[in-house]
């Protein structure tokens, strides 16, 4: 049976270590009977979170979230270990083989005639045109982001529109015919316009050097913030609304900011969404 030593201070290898202790017999039930796809998600995840410590600028809370980034890697790598397919250092070796390739300029220097970064992937993977480049940008990939390296590699042949005007009518374009998809009735048609809204959006995200991911978060964030203010002036207008209604049936007079309040936003009691300083308006509930 294994077992782990606990110490004060511990190292890669004792993380090793303590990864094949977990999941052996005598280890932790939970971790035992995970797999690839059991943990996968959990590997997006911890990816993710350490993202967010990077744009955040957070060097205790980065560490901490590269130290599961790489606990994902080992526990994957340990399961390949069982199976007997390879362990850490195969993994280890593979990666240092293909970034000493992958770097002629720095470790075969008299090599003049040396291929660049994308050609040398390209031969590393037989891929012999650009379709094929394309098809190999991994499909577990945000869609947006890989729409953006799909498009990258179209234009480094020249397949691209001559500036960002081109491309804005190409967005109208597809907007016209997701519009006429919708008219139709058919969903299929109207899955796969959106899908070339999306895919022409982001070609102008790539005119305009923005990131067309972080372009789509900040508008969420600032969804977030107008819909929190809208939320805050319904719940100021229902509390005035309610103010209104106990000093009518006490007898007493409203104030008058509240019956200012009320007349400007139309309440009446009403409970509907009510128009702020926000520039656009709650969609219909049903």
């Amino acid at each position: 049976m294994l077992d782990f030593l606990c110490k004060e201070s511990y190292d890669l290898r004792d993380f090793v270590t303590l990864i094949t202790f977990l999941r052996s017999p005598g280890g932790c039930p939970w971790d035992q009977v995970q797999t690839h796809e059991s943990i996968r998600r959990n590997f997006l995840e911890e990816t993710y979170e350490a993202c967010e410590a990077i744009d955040a600028g957070d060097t205790a809370h980065l560490k901490e979230e590269l130290g599961d980034v790489l606990m994902q890697v080992l526990f994957h790598t340990d399961i390949e270990r069982e199976a007997g397919h390879f362990d850490i250092d195969d993994v280890a070796d593979a990666a240092c083989r293909k970034l000493v390739y992958r770097h002629p300029h720095v470790f075969r220097r008299n090599d003049l005639d040396a291929p660049d970064w994308d050609t040398i992937k390209q031969r590393e993977r037989a891929q012999t045109t650009t379709a094929e480049a394309m098809d190999c940008v991994a499909r577990s990939l945000p869609a947006l982001w890989r729409c953006e390296k799909i498009q990258a590699k179209a234009a480094k042949t020249g397949f691209e529109w001559p500036d960002m005007a081109a491309a804005l009518d190409k967005v109208a374009e597809e907007t016209q015919e997701l519009r006429e998809a919708a008219v139709s009735g058919d969903a299929e048609a109207v899955a796969e316009e959106l899908g070339d809204l999306l895919f022409a959006v982001v070609k102008v995200a790539r005119f305009a050097g923005v990131d067309p991911e972080q372009a789509a978060h900040a508008a969420c964030e600032k969804f977030i913030r107008r819909f929190s203010a809208m939320e805050a002036a319904a719940a100021v207008c229902r509390s005035s609304s309610a103010r209104s209604r106990r000093c009518s049936r006490s007898g007493s007079r409203p104030s008058r900011l509240s019956a200012r309040t009320m007349k400007e936003r139309n309440l009446h009691g009403s409970e509907r969404p009510v128009r702020n300083s926000i520039s656009w308006h709650m969609p219909t509930q049903t």
